[in-house]
């Protein structure tokens, strides 16, 4: 049972996403998402996925009459200052890009589902990139953290996470006591508010209902969007994909007139924005030839959150594996070449034990907690980079795949740990859910192997030894 009672039913109105192609086709929109962790492109496929700030690597992954790429800035793991600084940078060579190619271009900043994340602060400098590139700003900011596959939905402008059998809104979620990014609404106009700080007033944020979008269609919704305060924010519900392809059609045609617009948004908007329909999950056979891996798979778990832990304890049950624990404590203890002596003395052993089985790194459960924002941050990116470090020397083992489960540890073992710099996103391992990428330019010892990124709060219990599993090529559910 649903907290929200009875809503206006689904419309269906034709192919939405086969329109909003056509539309992007006729302008050669260029759609770029700002992906502030590497768990962004879990609802689309066929497109590439940018780690490092090169703009040859960008020119590269946006070929095509539609283009679409990710850009993986990892700002979730920095501090405020520099997370502002590496969107800048990043979206002023996406402008300069554009102009070569006479397209406009759409920015996303995709950050979390569960509202975490340097919110108004990235919002602002792409604004401002976009001011300096072009002479103007956006004229509104979409406010679409819906991620419908993962149980994130907005109803009544109040974001709701599911946990299992039961509904609960955000601001009273394990994610809203984040000891970085935590909150206390729920509802989106609240949150847009409670991020400015007494900066925003309730005057700059307007919402679209699903009344409006699912009775009124796409043109109630463009309506509303072209009248919406200027420079101001639009909170967006959605329940369904084809709440959020109205919504991404609405926009597009308002925009071809002339508008410019923002997205800040969960994962699952980019594929509207896209045009693209959701694809089924990858089976084996779509990641082998024959449906099996020649070879054992590296596993590395940096996320701490409750859910993670439970699926450690069914990975447990049901696979058999090698266990290499990162102690963070006694990590954070040691200077740095004592800390790079200890990673490479794990990767070496990971390696070896490689040859006999899958092999699960991981960092030890007990959080080292600080009250201080920045500490809390730089924390993780020391561990994350000691675990990084493992991933690299374990690659010696030549690990058939590699699985890689928390946001800023996706991040790390892709760039430092596999020297992945740009890879294409196949698809998704569940309906809309933890990515399989192949990298298309990385160390040569992870070219053409798969590499998942596994959020740290999605999946239920059995996910992660599910994912294994298919990746074993023993089963194809």
């Amino acid at each position: 049972m649903t907290p929200w009672g009875s809503l206006p039913e689904v419309v269906a109105r034709g192919d939405l996403p086969a329109e909003i192609r056509g539309l992007r086709a006729a302008s050669g929109r260029i759609l770029v998402a700002l992906d502030d962790d590497p768990t962004g492109s879990q609802s689309v496929h066929g497109v590439e996925v940018v780690t490092v700030r090169d703009p040859e690597e960008y020119r590269a992954a946006l070929p095509g009459p539609t283009p679409t790429g990710f850009v993986l800035t990892n700002t979730r793991g920095m501090a405020e200052p520099a997370a502002c600084a590496v969107n800048a940078e990043v979206a002023a060579d996406l402008f300069r890009i554009a102009a070569e190619r006479d397209a406009p271009l759409d920015l996303v900043s995709r950050g979390d589902s569960t509202l975490r994340g340097h919110f108004l602060a990235e919002i602002e400098a792409l604004d401002a990139a976009r001011r300096t590139a072009t002479g103007r700003g956006h004229d509104a900011v979409l406010v679409v953290p819906a991620y419908l596959e993962a149980g994130r939905v907005t109803v009544h402008d109040v974001h709701w996470a599911r946990t299992g059998d039961e509904w609960l809104p955000v601001g009273e979620t394990e994610s809203a006591r984040d000891a970085t990014f935590g909150y206390r609404s729920s509802n989106l106009r609240d949150y847009v508010v409670e991020m400015g700080r007494g900066t925003l007033t309730e005057s700059r944020v307007s919402s679209i209902g699903l009344d409006d979008i699912r009775t009124g269609g796409p043109d109630r919704v463009a309506e509303l969007l072209d009248a919406a305060p200027a420079g101001g924010f639009v909170v967006v519900n959605a329940l369904d994909n084809s709440d959020l392809d109205t919504v991404a059609l609405a926009a597009l045609t308002v925009q071809s007139v002339g508008k410019a617009f923002l997205y800040r948004t969960g994962p699952s908007f980019v594929r509207a924005l896209a045009g693209q329909d959701p694809r089924p999950p990858l089976a084996p056979t779509d990641i082998w030839a024959d449906g099996h891996p020649a070879g054992h798979g590296l596993i590395v778990v940096g996320s701490h959150v409750g859910r993670t832990s439970r699926q450690l304890a069914a990975l447990r049950e049901r696979v058999p594996l090698k266990e290499i624990e990162v102690d963070v404590a006694a990590l954070l203890a040691r200077d740095a070449e004592e800390r790079r002596a200890y990673a490479a003395e794990a990767g070496a052993a990971a390696a070896q034990a490689l040859r006999d089985s899958h092999v699960l790194v991981l960092t030890s459960r007990g959080l080292v907690a600080t009250g201080d924002r920045d500490a809390s941050l730089r924390i993780a990116r020391d561990v994350s980079a000691a675990v990084a470090a493992v991933a690299r020397s374990a690659l010696d083992g030549n690990p058939a795949w590699v699985l890689a489960k928390g946001g800023i540890t996706s991040h790390e073992v892709a760039v430092d740990g596999l020297g992945i710099r740009r890879a294409e996103v196949s698809g998704q391992l569940f309906p809309g859910m933890v990515s399989l990428l192949r990298p298309r330019s990385a160390d040569p010892r992870a070219l053409g192997k798969p590499y998942v990124v596994f959020a740290g709060n999605v999946g239920d219990d059995d996910a992660l030894a599910d994912v294994v599993a298919r990746m074993d090529g023993t089963t194809g559910g």
